[in-house]
């Protein structure tokens, strides 16, 4: 007789029939022999072994027989940590699945969750308890299971205290809050998000079931140019990255260094001494402990500090004007790519002698009325302070960083702006952390303090506007054609509902969900969809143009129908969608050019007669930490590999993409893709996506890689219309080695 140790420290029998049982649900419907990890059960028994080591004995062992000709040992190894955190949930608080009313109320009572989730009744908790389906913990790899147990599930005292479906029908609960048949619409966001059909973003995810949880992604903010809005802004940042948020701060306000203080030229230091309290912001509030703060500071190629800019994060130079821990970002106009392109000059200016002469912020205009003031200015003799460089040389440096650190980021200002649906009420500046979500944003100002006898108190401001986004990512390695317009709009409501559920961590940012309610809605598995679909990469750009085509029909369809159920956003009227330009295309384009001219007629009309519910649509995020909880390749890049085993001080853990075995080849690896492809790939998903997509670039050095090859690209980049490039890799010569960063988790839903 075999025995082992308990939980509870109990002495008790091997009971080998019952892991044979776990083996056997474990292995289901799976192509491999479950004798080879049956045969392991005798050679890991020792006396005194407790229940809990064995288990883990066994997904270890499952994770190690994972191989290219072998992949679904990840499933295994999967499915047995999803029962084995069931089986010691249930020991510690004495039931499994089946009681959710009964968790509701205990986690509610200790704090652990919202207690809005007890608004519903006993009677309506008790039939989404019923509608539970506890199988769907079986669908995930190892990857995926790993993450959602060790990351997601709530903890309380240092123990888990919830299940993976209990998760998503809690969520799915809050988020159908206020429906009016709240119950099964419930069912509807619990059965996309429990089948993998949607991903929510981290903040949801995380956040959406515990008290007071932010539930949005990605902020933008600004700095004026003085001594309030910089502090002001400083403590945004900390509140924001307190919350998890991902910041985006643009500084192109900010007078360069040796412009005039208080009258004196020389005085000032330029905009590396903030950037660097920023950075120190960002390590000293670290996300409730979890991670340093994440912020990306952005400025444009005019302003005199750019090639201090350039340098913060190089190895070489004064330590003192170093910032590590941010991420620079370059704001470029359309000017100077053309500049680049035919190997002209550029100036550099001061924004605060601009503004001192001309009455104009430079960084707030764009387009036709940028190029032509920018053109003035620089034939102005009289600014002092004023240099002129070639703009191929700034550019060239711009990339010689990029190639060394992977950054700066690069926001193609022009872009952005022209596909702006809010052109009436504002400006993009910038974009956000992750590169893919912006809207406008404005900086507060007119910062004012009185005495305490006044009724406003001690201080007041003219508040602006945060950009806030919220997300979700559809995955397309799970939805099938036929369901594509159905989830699609319950991505969109879900979104909707978030607003009405979150409170920012700022007033700013609560104003900007209330006049324009941004919502992202994106893809993620788009490699799988490829796969599945048996398509070739670099043949399928008019599919895959189609394809984002027909999802922005249906994102601004589920938007319109919302407006007529709750109304339009607040600021609707004069938008390009009450203009009739949906794209950058007005309803006669659509009538002579689209495949689905009679689905946009329908779309045109209910915009007319209703409205729009969300002032942008959809943002494409990196999902670089969700994808894997998803079992799907992050975003719309391609796999960076078919198969590997990522290693960390937690252990390996394979990483299998979801077709491998049938459809292996028509997943190419990222390394392998011509860059110019991707690129152009990108611009048609970009150009039916209403704020951005995260698009990285990958250059292998192994392949001869030039100089000239990078810097076409991202003149290809430009030329396609793309509003912005994300990280830059380099896989270095002789290994293959990928520079990296850390990223934020807000976007990565």
């Amino acid at each position: 007789m075999k025995w082992v140790v308990n939980r509870a420290g109990i002495k008790e029998e091997l009971d080998i029939k019952k892991i044979r049982e776990k083996l056997i649900k474990a292995c289901d419907g799976l192509e491999i022999n479950m004798v080879e990890l049956e045969s392991h059960i005798d050679a890991i028994y020792q006396e005194g072994i407790k229940t809990k080591k064995i288990q883990e004995t066994l997904i270890n062992q499952a994770v190690s027989m994972v191989s290219f000709e072998e992949p679904d040992w990840t499933y295994v190894a999967g499915r047995l940590l999803m029962m084995e955190t069931e089986r010691e949930v249930f020991h510690k608080r004495g039931f499994s699945y089946g009681k959710f009313y009964q968790t509701i109320e205990i986690l509610t009572k200790k704090g652990v969750y919202d207690s809005r989730l007890m608004e519903f009744s006993k009677e309506e908790i008790d039939i989404l308890g019923n509608y539970i389906a506890p199988e769907r913990d079986m669908l995930y790899d190892y990857a995926g299971a790993n993450m959602l147990v060790n990351r997601y599930l709530m903890k309380y005292r240092g123990d888990i205290c919830e299940l993976p479906q209990e998760v998503f029908m809690c969520i799915a609960m809050l988020l159908a809050l206020n429906e009016e048949n709240r119950v099964e619409v419930a069912k509807q966001f619990y059965n996309a998000l429990s089948l993998k059909k949607i991903s929510l973003a981290t903040p949801i995810l995380a956040n959406l079931r515990i008290p007071q949880g932010n539930l949005s992604s990605c902020f933008i903010t600004a700095i004026d140019d003085n001594i309030e809005s910089i502090f002001y802004n400083i403590d945004t940042i900390a509140k924001i990255s307190k919350n998890g948020g991902g910041v985006g701060v643009n500084i192109s306000r900010i007078r360069a260094k040796n412009s005039m203080v208080n009258g004196y030229y020389n005085a000032s230091g330029g905009v590396v001494p903030w950037i660097r309290i920023v950075n120190d912001t960002a390590v000293a509030v670290n996300q409730q402990g979890r991670r340093a703060g994440a912020v990306t500071v952005a400025l444009d190629t005019w302003h005199l500090d750019i090639e201090k800019f350039l340098e913060l994060q190089t190895e070489n130079g004064d330590q003192r004007t170093k910032a590590y821990d941010i991420y620079p970002q370059v704001v470029v106009s359309d000017l100077f790519m053309k500049r680049v392109e035919n190997n002209e000059s550029w100036t550099l200016i001061d924004p605060y002698e601009i503004r001192m002469k001309f009455g104009i912020e430079l960084c707030e205009l764009y387009g036709e009325e940028f190029e032509r003031v920018y053109t003035e200015i620089e034939g102005d003799t009289t600014l002092q302070l004023k240099k002129s460089i070639k703009a191929r040389e700034l550019f060239k440096e711009i990339m010689k960083v990029q190639i060394e650190t992977g950054m700066p980021y690069i926001f193609f200002k022009d872009s952005a702006n022209r596909m702006n649906h809010n052109q009436h009420m504002g400006m993009i500046g910038n974009g956000n952390l992750c590169m893919e979500s912006f809207s406008n944003f404005s900086p507060s100002k007119n910062y004012r303090e009185r005495s305490e006898k006044e009724e406003q108190g001690v201080r007041s401001v003219d508040l602006g506007m945060v950009h806030t986004c919220n997300l979700v990512s559809m995955n397309l390695a799970e939805i099938e054609k036929e369901e594509l317009e159905e989830i699609t709009k319950i991505a969109v409501r879900i979104l909707d509902n978030t607003i009405d559920l979150t409170e920012t961590p700022i007033l700013e940012s609560d104003r900007h969900n209330s006049h324009y309610r941004t919502i992202g809605v994106g893809t993620m598995g788009l490699a799988d969809y490829m796969a599945k679909e048996f398509m070739i990469y670099e043949e399928s750009l008019e599919d895959i143009d189609a394809l984002y085509e027909k999802i922005a029909l249906y994102t601004v369809k589920a938007s319109a129908l919302l407006a007529k159920e709750r109304g339009a956003y607040r600021y609707f009227e004069g938008s390009m969608w009450n203009r009739g330009v949906f794209f950058q295309k007005d309803q006669k384009w659509y009538e002579n050019n689209s495949q689905y001219s009679k689905e946009w007629q329908e779309v045109f009309e209910l915009v007319k007669r209703y409205g729009i519910r969300n002032g942008e649509l959809s943002a494409v995020a990196p999902n670089t930490s969700t994808s894997l909880l998803m079992g799907a390749t992050a975003s719309v890049n391609p796999t960076f590999s078919r198969f590997f085993i990522e290693k960390n001080q937690k252990g390996a853990v394979p990483r299998v993409v979801k077709y491998l075995k049938e459809r292996a080849w028509f997943y190419p690896e990222f390394k392998n893709v011509d860059p110019k492809i991707y690129v152009k790939m990108m611009s048609r998903i970009g150009k039916w996506t209403t704020q951005g997509v995260s698009m990285e670039l990958l250059f292998d050095l192994n392949k001869n890689i030039r100089a000239k090859d990078i810097f076409e690209t991202f003149l290809t980049a430009w030329k396609e219309g793309c509003k912005s490039v994300y990280y830059i890799r380099t896989i270095q010569k002789n290994t293959n080695i990928v520079n990296e960063k850390e990223e934020c988790e807000s976007c990565s839903g």
